[in-house]
């Protein structure tokens, strides 16, 4: 009796894994209902970004994967910076990672109407650093992973859980360092899902962005000498006067508009969602992109898809002198350049050098990544599409190129086809909190996003 008992809690267990369905069924599942209490819980493990402490998050898993059962394995890349995994073992089609970071970045509290550690629930949103970015997203990742293990089912490839550190600075003592100190975890990976992708509301219309690939980041430091003096002198040139003429060139500089084959994709499918002075432009960049007029009316309303279109600089920071009367021997100034995906960085940082033209000024590379894109035309996409079509009747799901960075390129290194995915139907007043100000997720959006996710490795596990 006790075996038939079990047998049948199973398939009650396996059947809701499987038909975790949308629209009424989405909020009966029990690892729905139980994502918003485990958001509020993982948002109090304060893992701000400097310094980290991901560690604590590590402990937040690990009591959750011994409670499920669950082996897990988890490291230090520095005192402090935890990394965590753990596998369904499956079979020996390529493999599924859920990937999220646990960082968050730091908070100014006096500007937040609520303790942003404190995961507070108030008129159904959840509140505090890291709602969206990413720790909601690993909640998601969470259940659906646990809802896999207490299915029973055997999938047909590995499904791995993946929480790291330190994203928010680059990734190197997460990612990056799982990457390369761990390598067999990924020996038969052919999929990932990480953060980069986000829906959003178009009037009536619902939009699914899929990131696909992103702009590479070159991160850049110049360095200027010149004789130091008294401020009371003023010499002809110095170290800060050099760095303020090569800083202007650079800021005042428009690099040469062009569409690599994924933004064109991106801006045909949103097309008719702009405004009606951008639709036709949207729908037909190529012709457009050379326009000097359309381009600056589309950096004044819409920045981020114009750095779409260009490889971009901006100067963020800038030290001279310690000291209001000296002038400095040294100044130096830093770059955030994001570079296209058919950019070469090192062509790139040669037309700098020539842009600047100062002998006396040096440039440093400080990161830079490799461009990588992951095609679309994959089951995992069409998985994507599939179901949150069903979540969402008439929702379009769109390709997306970001401005940003995410822990991706280290994988779409590796030749896996990793996506930027959230389940996060954001009004754009809630998609502004990510870094910013009162970060908050709807419980609606907890509950439903975790029933959703659980539906796309339910499909991808039994393609």
């Amino acid at each position: 009796m006790r075996c038939k008992v079990l047998i049948g809690l199973l398939l009650s267990v396996s059947m809701q894994f499987a038909t975790a369905k949308p629209n009424a069924d989405w909020n009966d599942n029990k690892y729905a209902k139980s994502a918003p209490g485990l958001l509020q819980e993982y948002i109090r493990v304060d893992t701000r970004n400097p310094p980290g402490n991901e560690s604590r998050g590590v402990e937040f898993f690990a009591r959750l994967f011994n409670a499920a059962g669950i082996a897990y394995e988890s490291g230090e890349s520095a005192p402090g910076r935890g990394n965590i995994w753990a596998r369904i073992r499956g079979g020996d089609k390529p493999g599924l990672v859920l990937l999220h970071h646990m960082d968050v970045v730091p908070v100014n509290e006096k500007y937040w109407d609520v303790d942003a550690f404190s995961g507070i629930e108030k008129d159904g949103y959840i509140y505090g650093r890291g709602a969206l970015d990413t720790k909601g997203l690993g909640i998601l990742h969470l259940q659906a992973f646990l809802a896999l293990h207490a299915s029973g089912i055997t999938p047909n490839r590995d499904v791995w859980f993946i929480a790291t550190a330190d994203e928010e600075a680059g990734g190197i003592y997460g990612a990056g360092w799982l990457k390369d100190t761990h390598p067999q975890i990924f020996e038969n990976v052919g999929f990932l899902l990480n953060e980069g992708g986000s829906g959003g509301k178009y009037g009536e219309d619902k939009v699914f962005m899929v990131e696909a690939t992103q702009k590479v980041p070159l991160w850049l430091r110049l360095k200027a000498t010149g004789e130091p003096g008294h401020g009371s002198r003023p010499q002809v040139e110095t170290s800060v006067t050099r760095l303020l003429r090569a800083g202007n060139k650079v800021a005042s500089a428009q690099f040469k508009p062009h569409v690599v084959d994924p933004v064109r994709d991106m801006f045909a499918g949103l097309a008719k969602y702009q405004i009606p002075e951008f639709r036709a432009a949207f729908a037909n960049i190529d012709e457009y992109v050379d326009s000097a007029e359309f381009m600056l009316s589309l950096q004044h309303q819409l920045p981020g898809n114009n750095a779409l279109l260009r490889d971009t600089c901006s100067v963020t920071t800038l030290v001279g002198s310690s000291k209001i009367n000296v002038v400095p021997p040294e100044a130096v100034l830093e770059l955030d350049c994001r570079l296209l995906p058919d950019q070469s960085p090192s062509v790139f940082l040669q037309s700098l050098t020539t842009l600047i033209d100062d002998p006396n000024i040096e440039i440093e590379s400080i990161m830079s990544f490799t461009p990588a894109i992951s095609s679309t035309n994959t089951i995992l996409f069409e998985s994507l599409q599939s179901v949150i079509t069903r979540f969402y009747e008439d929702a379009k799901v769109v390709p997306a190129v970001s401005t940003g960075f995410t822990d991706s390129h280290f994988f779409r290194d590796m030749g896996i086809i990793s996506y930027g995915f959230s389940p996060f139907l954001l009004d754009e007043a809630d998609a502004r909190t990510v870094h910013g100000n009162n970060e908050r997720v709807s419980v609606e959006n907890v509950q439903r996003g975790t029933a959703l996710m659980i539906d796309v490795v339910d499909a991808l596990i039994r393609n």
